[in-house]
Parts: C-alpha cells; structure tokens; sequence
C-alpha cells in the first residue's frame, strides 16, 4: 500500500467514525425531545393514556408518566416514523428517563450510543422498578459495550430476585411453547422441507450431540457432502432408526455438564444456556431425569496460571481459558470461546509459552484474521485484550464486551 493510499484510507475510517459520533448526538437530541414532548402531553387518565395496540400495556413501565394516545401520530411524523414506530421510541424514552436513570446520563452525556440504551430499555419495560433499578444499576457501567444477550441475562436474574411470583408463571407458561412443527405444503422444488420448533434444553442438547456423532460417521464412512448437507441425512436416520452409531445396550445416559455458582438469591448458572441465569428448581428437574447423568465441574481458580512446554494446549489450560473468556475475544465477536482456536498471543515459535496468559480464545475467521491481515493484540491481564487495527485504531476487549478507546478524530482547522 503507497503512502498516499495509506493516508486516503485513513481519511475514510476518520470521516466514517466522526459520522458516527455525529449521527449518536443527533440520536439522543430526539430521545430528549421524545421526552419532552412527553412531559407537555402527560395525563392522570388511564383510560386517554398511551399504550400498546389494542391491549392495556402502558408504553413504559411502572413509574413513568403516562402520556395522552393522541400525542405519538405528531410527533412520530416529524421525525419521520409510523405512529407504532413513534410509540416505541417514547416509550423507551420514558423508559430510559424515569426508570433507569443512569443509562439516561450516559446518553445524555454523550458517553453511550442511544441505540444500545434504546435496547435496554425495550428489554426492561416489564420489569417491576426494583427490578428496572438493579438492571440500571448493573448494565449502566458496562453498557457502552455490552451485548443484547448480557442485557437479556441480567433481565433475567431481575425477575428471578425482584419478581419471584412472575418468574414462576413464566417457567410454568414455557411448556406451552415447545413444538415441533413440519410444513408439507411448502415442498422445494428440490423435495425438500421445512420445520422447527422448540423443546426443552437437555432434549437439544443430546439430539445436537447425537446428529453431530452421526454426521461424523458418514464423514468416516466415505461421504464427501458438506457438514450441513450430513446432519440433514443424518437427522432422516434418526427418524429411521437407521443410524450408522449405536448406543451402548441398555438405556441411553445423557451427560449435563453444570458450572454452577449458587447464590443466597437461589439462582445457578449452566454455560450451555447462554449462559442465563436459572432458578435452582430448572436445574434440579433437570437432574432427576433418571437417564441424565449430572457432571459437577471442580471450581477452577482462573487467577492462577497454568502452563506446558508443548506446543498443544492440555485439557486444562483449554478449560482455565474456554471459562476465562467466554467468547471468541476479538471485538464485538460473541461465537462461544468452546468452539474456539486457543491463540498465542506471542507466537510459539518466536518464543511465546503455551501458557494462560499468553493464549486467548479465537474463533476460527478472527484467527485467521489476526495471523495474516495486520490485526494484533495484547493480554494486559488475564481476559482483559487491547487490539490494535490495520489502521491503528485500538479496542478494549474484555468479558463485558468491547470498548473503542481511540482518541476521537477532530475536524481540521479551517482555512
């Protein structure tokens, strides 16, 4: 790359990320003004107040000020929005104003994008306002970086402390929605059809373990085919009974692997579910399907190092990192870190150990990537990353997620 071309895609990537930052503070100019239009139209009358379709949903949680129907079509129009469309943006306006005031701030500062406060808010606005007022509490430091699935979890250990009697309706309701549904009037031109459903984790998880098992088989049996093209055939077996793997006489036993933290508030934590939070009775109906077998995993104390002079990672310093980082650790990745290339950080053959702190969790696009396109990182602590672009841009990575920490481009001086 010349100079001149160096310094011109430098340019674009200044302008782009100056954009960015343009475009954030208009975004929460119109939150503040959804906001205050609120404010001017509020109204005491439920029955003349906003809400969802045709339904008594109010459209921000418990605390925030109701608003007259007739006050969204106007105000959506101007900013160019369908009325559903502007009911949702003042609604989590409200969200965000009255009941979680410190995510407010930051936008309102210029330190958070509206769009990831908007997110939390719609994640929220069912939450009673204790419950609304621990997620603020929590996500507010972090939420310049976090994902849409850490805001789910932290939701969802909300309901389960603040909100016992609502989280037991809603695991009793959750049998309702498991389904498997086939769609023969939708046949490919190909003969091929379509379906989905939804069933109980541990059920997933084996029959994910099972088609994976089969695929393999085919592969060792000769077949060719891409992975995807296996499980399709390998799912016929199973429905079949024809499957090139047998298991062992006797009944089937399903392992369900728990790393489980138990707390006084009676939550645990399985990483197969996301890892969610999940009340201590899920866990334990799961335990007692008499074909399950539960493995307890040894608490692994992660602040200490653990190494070997081989190239190849040993089962244990695969688990201290898998566990350590969670997901693929370059910016914004989220693919889980169990399904990820251990990394050196300084390559083994310019003398980096195989050791935890000079390895990090890698997906395979984003290894490839570090290895031959001039994206690199440092370990600064135990998974804590700091990465630097081809274009010297640099991000902090950590388990809360990613953080741009490049000064921001400033306009050049006029003429």
């Amino acid at each position: 790359m010349t100079t001149a071309t160096a310094l011109e895609t430098g340019a674009i990537l200044a302008t782009a990320r100056r954009a960015r930052v343009q475009a954030d503070e208009a975004e929460a100019q119109i939150l503040a003004a959804a906001v205050a239009w609120a404010r001017v139209h509020e109204t005491e009358d439920v029955d003349f107040a906003a809400t969802f379709g045709d339904t008594p949903v109010l459209i921000a949680g418990e605390g925030a000020p109701y608003i007259r129907y007739d006050a969204i079509s106007e105000f959506a129009a101007v900013v160019g929005l369908s009325s559903a469309s502007g009911r949702n943006l003042i609604g989590q306006a409200l969200e965000l104003a009255y009941r979680l005031p410190k995510v407010w701030d930051r936008i309102q500062r210029g330190s958070l994008p509206s769009w990831r406060g908007r997110r939390i808010a719609e994640e929220t606005l069912s939450l009673s306002q204790e419950a609304a007022a621990f997620v603020d509490q929590q996500v507010a430091p972090f939420a310049h970086k976090t994902n849409l699935a850490q805001t789910q979890r932290l939701v969802d250990e909300a309901i389960a402390r603040f909100m016992p009697a609502f989280a037991k309706k809603r695991l009793d309701d959750s049998a309702e929605q498991r389904h498997v549904t086939f769609d023969h009037q939708q046949v490919s031109f190909a003969g091929t059809s379509r379906f989905w459903g939804e069933i109980d984790l541990v059920d997933a998880l084996e029959l994910d373990q099972v088609i994976a098992a089969e695929a393999e088989a085919l592969k060792d049996l000769g077949s060719d085919l891409p992975l995807d093209i296996r499980r399709a055939q390998a799912l016929g077996n199973l429905a079949r009974g024809q499957l090139t793997i047998r298991p062992e006489a006797g009944p089937a036993t399903r392992d369900l692997v728990l790393y489980v933290h138990l707390g006084a508030d009676g939550l645990g934590r399985i990483e197969n579910a996301g890892p969610r939070p999940l009340t201590c009775e899920q866990i334990a109906a799961w335990a007692r399907i008499p074909e399950t077998r539960v493995v307890v995993k040894p608490v692994i104390d992660l602040n200490k190092p653990i190494s070997t002079e081989a190239y190849e990672c040993t089962d244990a310093i695969r688990e201290h990192i898998t566990l350590r980082d969670g997901t693929c650790i370059f910016p914004h990745c989220t693919r889980p870190a169990r399904s990820c290339d251990a990394d050196h950080t300084v390559p083994y053959d310019e003398g980096g150990e195989t050791d935890t702190r000079n390895l990090g969790s890698l997906c395979r696009f984003h290894h490839r990537l570090k290895t031959h396109s001039g994206w690199y990182y440092t370990e600064l602590e135990p998974g804590t990353y700091l990465w630097r672009s081809p274009h010297g841009y640099q991000f902090l990575r950590d388990r809360h997620g990613t953080e741009i920490v490049t000064p921001r481009p400033v306009d050049p001086p006029g003429d």
